[in-house]
């Protein structure tokens, strides 16, 4: 009976060392998250970014009837590309095996100038100066190394705009704003002049809430849009956006929306420019992002007989490239003659 006694004794006290192990164990890896997360938030805040909100990596299913719903209305348009990976758009493990967090990142580009006040053909704000993709890439690079050099071996992959990635998605899951109904981000401190960026790592981190729908009754966006492409609220048809014609549509732009562009040549701003919560926007602080010497001054005639050289010098690191010279010519005769 004893011999019994003792080792039921020896089992109990196996028993409190591991739950206590596992407690402590349990401990020390909350204060690694809690660490790690506050250090990639306040490294976030030193390179630049506006804004820093991480969620759990994992499959989006509210977004997949969605997706596929506006992939069957076909307002993708011609941008065929948004039809490939579709399950990868709404699973990052796919893109990151392993991934535990998605990082979201906000990084402001509102303009200090609009160049386009009182111009006569204007272009998207977000292209007046440095291609944001190159711009941002490289911050996210060395994101990823300070991250490595700070915790260890941490693998994972940069987005900014650049893969099948749903960051509007990811950005509203961490608390950066809430989905408009012109279908962009929106955030009660800075509007929507912002780029999204993400990081998708195999680390376990703290994660944040989505915000509430400040949009309310409002609906500027829809109503100021010249060639309803907002077809309702928090569904825009890309296939009708001024952007989608005058950047992704590689054909001749269709007559039926002759005279509806107000003279954008490259991008639209229109209904962020409407959106009430833009009255918050503040200049950015990248320098890389200011205008190139010139483009402010462009003329209507200086617009109509652009040159080759011309286009080169103005846009030489510039999103505006993704149109091409033809391009920007074809969108200019559109709209000028």
């Amino acid at each position: 009976m004893h011999l019994v006694y003792y080792l039921v004794n020896l089992v109990v006290k196996q028993n409190t060392l591991t739950q206590r192990t596992q407690r402590a164990l349990l401990k020390i890896e909350m204060s690694n998250r809690h660490h790690y997360t506050n250090f990639i938030k306040s490294t976030a805040t030193q390179l630049g970014f506006s804004f820093c909100g991480i969620s759990k990596a994992e499959f989006l299913k509210d977004e997949a009837p969605r997706l596929e719903e506006w992939l069957k209305k076909g307002h993708q348009g011609k941008m065929s590309y948004l039809e490939n990976h579709f399950d990868k758009r709404l699973d990052p493990t796919l893109l990151v095996p392993g991934a535990k967090s998605v990082v979201s990142l906000l990084y402001n580009y509102y303009p200090r100038q609009d160049i386009n006040e009182g111009s006569d053909l204007k272009i998207a704000k977000y292209a007046f100066g440095e291609d944001y993709h190159f711009v941002i890439k490289e911050k996210l690079k060395e994101f990823m190394h300070l991250i490595q050099e700070e915790i260890g071996d941490v693998h994972g992959r940069a987005f900014v705009d650049s893969a099948p990635v749903m960051e509007r998605a990811w950005a509203q899951r961490s608390g950066a704003g809430w989905i408009g109904k012109n279908s962009l981000l929106l955030n009660k401190q800075m509007g929507s002049f912002f780029f999204l960026a993400e990081l998708i790592i195999d680390l376990d981190l703290e994660y944040d809430g989505p915000v509430k729908d400040y949009c309310g009754t409002c609906t500027a966006c829809m109503d100021a849009c010249p060639t309803d492409a907002i077809t309702e609220p928090y569904v825009v048809d890309g296939s009708k956006c001024i952007s989608y014609f005058t950047i992704e549509l590689k054909e001749e732009i269709p007559a039926g929306v002759k005279g509806k562009f107000e003279n954008w040549i490259f991008g639209c701003d229109i209904c962020q420019d409407v959106c009430p919560w833009n009255r918050f926007s503040k200049p950015h602080n990248e320098p890389e992002f200011e205008p190139a010497p010139g483009l402010s001054h462009m003329t209507k005639n200086d617009w109509r007989e652009i040159t080759e050289e011309v286009f080169s010098t103005l846009f030489k690191h510039s999103a505006v490239k993704r149109a091409k010279l033809s391009g920007l010519k074809r969108n200019i005769s559109f709209v000028t003659e």
